[in-house]
C-alpha cells in the first residue's frame, strides 16, 4: 500500500500530529514500507497454528500482579498532556 499525501493528511488530523512539509515525503516512505513488511506478514501459512501460540516453552512468563498507588508517576503523565482536568486527560470529541 502506497501513502499519499492525502491518507498522511488524514491521519495527522486522527493522531492530532503535525508532521512539517519537509518531512512529509520522509514519513510516507516510512509508513509505505511498514505497511509492505507487513504485507509479507500476510503471506504466512498460519492455518494451523493456534490462536495462543508462543515460542516459550511454558508459555508467556507473567509477573506478579501487585496494584501500587503511585500519584506521582500519573502526575507526571498529565503534565505532558495537552489538556488535563484532575486526574483525566481531556480529548476532543471523535463522535458527532
Amino acid at each position: 500500500m502506497k501513502i499519499d499525501l492525502t491518507l498522511l493528511s488524514k491521519l495527522e488530523k486522527l493522531s492530532h500530529l503535525t508532521i512539517e512539509d519537509e518531512k512529509k515525503e520522509q514519513v510516507m516512505q516510512q509508513l509505505s514500507d511498514i505497511l509492505g513488511y507487513i504485507d509479507n506478514l500476510n503471506e504466512l501459512n498460519t492455518e494451523g497454528l493456534d490462536a495462543a501460540f508462543s515460542t516459550l516453552e511454558g508459555g508467556t512468563p507473567l509477573r506478579e500482579d501487585k496494584a501500587v498507588q503511585d500519584t506521582e508517576t500519573a502526575k507526571k503523565i498529565l503534565s505532558r498532556a495537552p489538556q488535563s482536568d484532575e486526574d483525566f486527560f481531556i480529548v476532543p470529541a471523535i463522535i458527532e
